[in-house]
């Protein structure tokens, strides 16, 4: 098995195409999507990094191509160590990247998740649908062009959502700004927020 000190030159031996990334804190390689499944079994069978800890992605942006970028963290229970596994996604109007289902069943919900939050669809899932919004729900709420405050959408269910709109006024920004009424100190008052989410009324010019 390989060891925790010489994993970087052996995985760039193993994988031309691998490359070692600079990093503050563990191994980290960029992958071609083609391979990052290889790489993933190389690291769990010959190198000893045998739990899958994380599945997530970042958006670079609009400005940026390839756009999605998968990343995989790994950990060595026998070195109590860590690395890192990136891959961009090929396409940035439909990211896909292959599931590691196989590999970990429990990257299941880790993919279920960045799926939901990015729109990156895992080839290969057994069940890809939305862990955290409901099936239907228009939108990504980790892609960078989704604003902080949230946007506005109907719920599923017509009665849920009759009875949401008159019972729960639009959940504010987290954190505030929080308002007093008129002729209130703050330390008396019940603390309230004002309404951030994003809409395009709150757009226009006042």
């Amino acid at each position: 098995m390989t060891t925790y000190i010489d994993v970087a030159a052996a995985l760039s031996a193993k994988f031309s195409q691998a490359v070692l990334r600079a990093s503050r804190d563990h191994p980290a390689f960029n992958v071609p999507a083609g391979q990052a499944l290889a790489v993933l079994r190389w690291l769990r069978d010959e190198a000893g990094f045998e739990i899958l800890r994380d599945v997530t992605a970042i958006d670079w942006g609009l400005e940026r191509s390839p756009r999605f970028m998968v990343v995989w963290h790994l950990y060595s229970p026998a070195a109590h160590r860590y690395v890192r596994v990136a891959a961009d996604c090929a396409s940035d109007a439909e990211p896909q990247m292959p599931s590691a289902t196989e590999l970990w069943p429990g990257a299941n919900w880790h993919e279920r998740e960045t799926y939901d939050m990015f729109g990156i669809v895992f080839s290969g899932h057994p069940e890809l649908k939305r862990i955290l919004m409901w099936e239907g729900y228009p939108y990504f709420p980790l892609r960078k062009e989704f604003p902080l405050a949230g946007l506005p959408a109907e719920l599923p269910d017509p009665e849920v959502a009759a009875e949401t709109k008159e019972k729960v006024q639009a959940a504010p920004m987290a954190g505030g700004p929080f308002v007093a009424t008129p002729g209130e100190t703050m330390s008396g008052a019940e603390p309230r927020a004002r309404d951030e989410a994003w809409s395009e009324s709150s757009q226009k010019p006042t």
